[in-house]
């Protein structure tokens, strides 16, 4: 018999994880106890990158790797400069000059 998947998925501060990522969490018990090991806001920066994906191509490749580096020890997505949408921290100098003034000059 193998054993029950649990029910609750821990999402991160801001971001909540989508059905899409959830699954593919899930699909390897492994996988979900490292995801559920990581801190909120280590959950909330794997979210915020996936959910920054503008296609879909793009999105299920960063699904893929954030398993990856789950598997690999990661505690927070590579070269991903931090979630931008967070309330209790202002955002870094770069941040605000890359990707938040950057979309604002894009048009988005």
């Amino acid at each position: 018999m193998e054993p029950a998947v649990p029910d609750t998925f821990s999402h991160g501060t801001v971001h909540e994880a989508a059905e899409d990522f959830q699954a593919a969490i899930r699909s390897e018990p492994e996988v979900l106890a490292l995801w559920e090991s990581l801190t909120p806001l280590g959950r909330n920066e794997f979210l915020c990158w996936v959910e920054d994906a503008k296609q879909p191509a793009t999105r299920s490749r960063r699904i893929t790797r954030t398993r990856e580096e789950l598997l690999e020890g990661k505690k927070r997505p590579c070269c991903w400069a931090g979630c931008i949408h967070r309330t209790d921290k202002a955002p870094s100098r770069w941040q605000q000059a890359v990707l938040i003034d950057g979309k604002k000059q894009k048009g988005r």
